[in-house]
């Protein structure tokens, strides 16, 4: 998998995202150009094993992850640079 050159605060920006429990991954997808199984890469690149594993046990399974599992559209606050 091709996982492009990213700045470090980009990095930062993506991982910050993908912690984040109401950031879809079709979010950071639309602002970055990455997939989930990139983000996922970038994550275990970047972080520590034992922190790698909190984050997957978090986000496996979770609905507000994926847009088309939320059961909200509408109503949330969204901050200005996110999409």
């Amino acid at each position: 998998m091709h996982i492009p050159e990213l700045e470090s605060a980009v990095i930062d920006r993506v991982i910050e995202m993908a912690w984040e429990d109401r950031t879809t991954f079709e979010a950071i997808k639309h602002q970055f150009g990455l997939s989930e199984k990139q983000v996922i890469a970038i994550m275990r690149r970047e972080m520590k094993a034992s922190s790698f594993r909190m984050w997957r046990k978090r986000v496996t399974g979770r609905g507000t992850k994926h847009l088309q599992k939320r059961e909200f559209v509408a109503g949330r606050f969204k901050c200005q640079t996110q999409h």
